[in-house]
């Protein structure tokens, strides 16, 4: 009998998405299809929940005008998703930040993560 590995069986990771966590602020540039158009769209904010595994997904979270959150979750594997960079790294000990729907304004914010330099 064989042990077959389930890392082996997962499909491969996009290139183009960097290692993120849980609170950090990213920018997503995302393919839209308008038609018979196609445009690359930005969309940047919290990212509030990790899904890792096969069928890996993240969510993230931006406040639009008027104050009204907007969630929107993406797939690590998509082929939708241009590039993605990290604005900032954010310090939090909660792995769901979903508490975070239900503040608006400064109590939203998350803190900065301290970077090491390495000398």
């Amino acid at each position: 009998m064989s042990v077959i590995d389930l890392r082996a069986l997962a499909a491969p990771r996009n290139a183009t998405i960097p290692e993120f966590a849980t609170g950090d602020t990213v920018r997503v540039h995302v393919r839209v299809v308008e038609g018979e158009r196609e445009r690359i769209q930005a969309f940047e904010g919290l990212v509030i929940r990790l899904r890792k595994g096969v069928p890996g997904t993240f969510t993230v979270r931006r406040i639009a005008s008027n104050s009204v959150g907007v969630e929107r979750t993406f797939p690590f594997n998509g082929s939708r998703i241009e590039k993605l960079e990290v604005v900032r790294r954010g310090r939090v000990r909660r792995a769901r930040l979903y508490y975070l729907r239900g503040l608006t304004g400064r109590a939203a914010r998350v803190k900065e993560a301290r970077r090491v330099v390495a000398s």
